[in-house]
């Protein structure tokens, strides 16, 4: 059993977050899948449903980190619409180095994910002069 992956995003991010990691590493070593939150305002109520089912799909006892796009975004609140006693984590600022990061340490916990994931994002950012 390991933790499962989840991403919470606008529409289109996810999807293409996922398709590059599954570049870098043709088989996944995490279950991971994404839900997209479209732009026209889909009502909380579907997208509660999407995500349960989804978190169910993932979950193989050992919990769900929930990769979000942006802290206070839709995206965001939806994240929260979690299924009371489900075990998640919830980290925000996905971005492709911190993707890439979690799945490289399958055998984690789903706490210890959650803060891999968070330094794989930080150190994944970095400036370069000229």
């Amino acid at each position: 059993m390991s933790v499962g992956v989840l991403l919470v995003t606008h529409n289109g991010l996810g999807p293409d977050l996922l398709n590059c990691a599954s570049r870098v590493l043709p088989i996944m070593p995490l279950k991971v899948d994404c839900l997209e939150v479209p732009w026209d305002g889909t009502s909380p109520e579907l997208l509660a449903l999407n995500l349960r089912s989804l978190l169910r799909e993932l979950d193989e006892g050992q919990g769900v980190l929930i990769l979000v796009d942006l802290y206070g975004s839709t995206p965001s609140n939806v994240a929260h619409l979690v299924e009371p006693g489900r075990l998640v984590e919830r980290v925000y600022g996905v971005n492709l180095p911190m993707l890439l990061r979690v799945l490289n340490y399958p055998q984690l916990s789903l706490s210890e994910l959650a803060a891999v994931a968070i330094e794989g994002g930080r150190t994944g950012v970095m400036a370069e002069d000229g």
